[in-house]
């Protein structure tokens, strides 16, 4: 029983292997690359609209207004990453159901590339939008003492992000594992079912998750009007 998609092994010579956490991986990116070429090939700007041109502006709409309501007002700007993000994790889960398949994101790997990504993308979108100088002062603000805390924040909350999605992917497979061997076929296919709104909700909670930090990196402190003096 594999737990893991880490332990199925298709190819192997000497330290270099092929597993499928990178196969699964390279499919699921081809598979949101080719389907997007797809749906985007005859969009169209009048009021006849493909279900599939609809479907689109739907989840695009979506996503635009949870990155308005996390506080990112330029939602264009962050949709391409965290739209992204949330695609990859919720197909990842949605792909369950094909036999054979593993999640990628059962794979502690996969999971730290992915909080890897948010962890480069907090700064480059926080000195993009304050100045390299402005960004690095909100190290030590309110005092110099609040540096190494800072610090270990943006290293821990990486590693929660990372963690946390694994955890919960993971959980749902050794259940299904479990259950295959010690029950009929139709209970594991009714847990892959429910497990299905799970990992949708996980996905929403790491792209949320992702647009928070980001936002708290973006904000400009506004500063306080000087109260005017007494005559």
């Amino acid at each position: 029983m594999r737990l893991s998609p880490d332990e199925w092994i298709f190819w192997q010579h000497g330290f270099l292997k092929l597993n499928a956490t990178i196969v699964f991986t390279w499919g699921l990116m081809l598979l949101l690359t080719a389907g997007s070429k797809v749906i985007t090939r005859k969009l169209s700007t009048g009021l006849e609209r493909s279900r599939w041109q609809n479907l689109l502006e739907i989840v695009v709409t979506g996503i635009e207004s949870q990155i308005k309501e996390v506080g990112l007002s330029q939602s264009q700007k962050y949709l391409g990453f965290l739209g992204t993000l949330f695609l990859f994790v919720a197909t990842a889960s949605l792909c369950t159901v094909i036999p054979g398949y593993q999640p990628p994101t059962a794979s502690l790997s996969t999971t730290t590339a992915l909080a890897l990504c948010v962890f480069v993308a907090v700064p480059f979108f926080g000195i993009e939008e304050q100045g390299l100088g402005n960004y690095l002062k909100s190290y030590v603000k309110p005092t110099f003492i609040m540096l190494p805390f800072n610090i270990i924040s943006e290293l821990s909350r990486t590693l929660a992000l990372a963690v946390r999605l694994f955890g919960n992917m993971m959980s749902g497979a050794m259940i299904i594992g479990i259950l295959l061997t010690i029950t009929p076929l139709i209970f594991p296919v009714i847990m892959t079912s429910l497990g299905l709104p799970t990992g949708m909700v996980q996905a929403y909670i790491f792209s949320i998750l992702a647009a928070v930090y980001i936002a708290a990196a973006t904000r400009v402190r506004e500063l306080k009007p000087e109260p005017e003096a007494i005559h």
